[in-house]
């Protein structure tokens, strides 16, 4: 029987034994070959932090505190990309030895819809299980109006910020600041051409962003660290009237953040952006379909390079000793990308 992760209960990892399901109409069973984790969004529920939140009550727009939050067991992983080795009625569009791609955890067998997206034969498989987190970036930057020589600054290199900084060296923004306390990341934002990298536990990030923009601060400054001293940061380093995006999905934070200060002299807006909450803020004319096809055409396309992001690559077997990684030693990888 194929095997999938797991997180059994907070912060374990197991293996678990699956069922291979018969295929109904429009689908097909897939043999994985690669695949990758989304780090923010599953240590929420690794951690187990996502839980005291409760149920998100879609109809309120309200987190019901009463409800459940996380329940265990939960699969790990994000994306992947496997080979076609069996039709289900009715499908046409898809041959055996076909590479696809969808949503899926990391599992050795899938059942996927047929309208799958191909993988071409010259197109590397990082940059499909980098689908996800690249809409989240080009999300954000478009939340944020990155604009061509616009100054932006990017905290918390995780896998989207670095898809970020692409993103925003492609519409033309200069200089790019990224902010890592992690050196592996900072290297890497460097390679994805930020201008400049800081470690912001070793200055004081906000006046660093002044001085490199002339003092006039950052007009766009976009956050997926979710922590605290970041956002205070970027309240430092903003421009005036300047724009701050928040895009993690952060732990509650135990301290505050002094909201008078530069925050009310310098009166930035905050966007909170979330790129596949619908209606799109630029809807009728965009939506989270249209933010996928765009990101993918650039990812197929070469413009965006996933190669220094999907790192370390492990093999499937030894994801019981990688995964915890993620949570325990954040410098030893950037986006997990796992081989079968």
């Amino acid at each position: 029987m194929p095997r999938a992760l797991i997180a059994p209960a907070a912060e374990q990892v197991a293996f678990q034994e699956c069922e291979s399901p018969p295929l109904a109409e429009g689908q097909v069973r897939v043999k994985s070959l690669y695949a990758a984790a989304k780090h923010g969004t599953e240590m929420s529920m690794f951690k187990g932090y996502a839980g005291p939140r409760g149920r998100f009550d879609s109809e309120r727009r309200i987190f019901d505190h009463q409800g459940e939050g996380v329940q265990y067991p939960v699969p790990l992983g994000n994306m992947g990309v496997g080979e076609v080795v069996e039709l289900g009625p009715s499908v046409t569009q898809l041959k055996e030895g076909d590479r696809i791609f969808a949503y899926g955890p990391f599992r050795e067998e899938h059942v996927w819809p047929a309208t799958a997206r191909r993988l071409p034969a010259d197109v590397p498989w990082q940059a499909a299980v980098c689908l996800d987190p690249a809409d989240f970036a080009l999300g954000a930057v478009r939340d944020g109006h990155v604009r061509i020589g616009d100054a932006v600054a990017i905290s918390g290199l995780g896998a989207i910020s670095l898809m970020a900084v692409q993103f925003c060296r492609l519409a033309g923004a200069h200089p790019i600041i990224a902010l890592d306390p992690l050196a592996n990341r900072r290297e890497a934002a460097r390679t994805c051409g930020a201008d400049l990298v800081l470690d912001p536990t070793q200055c004081d990030a906000g006046l660093e962003i002044k001085k490199a923009t002339a003092n006039r601060g950052a007009d766009v400054i976009i956050d997926y660290s979710g922590h605290p001293a970041a956002m205070q940061q970027a309240l430092r380093g903003v421009a005036y009237q300047g724009t701050i995006v928040a895009g993690a999905y952060p732990p509650a934070w135990t301290t505050g953040i002094d909201l008078g200060a530069e925050a009310h002299m310098n009166r930035p807006h905050i966007v909170f952006s979330r790129a596949n909450s619908e209606p799109n803020p630029d809807h009728p004319n965009w939506d989270n379909d249209r933010i996928y096809d765009v990101c993918w055409r650039m990812l197929a396309a070469g413009q965006v390079d996933c190669l220094p992001i999907v790192q370390p690559i492990v093999s499937f077997d030894d994801l019981l000793d990688a995964y915890p990684k993620i949570a325990t030693q954040p410098e030893a990888n950037i986006k997990l990308g796992v081989q079968f």
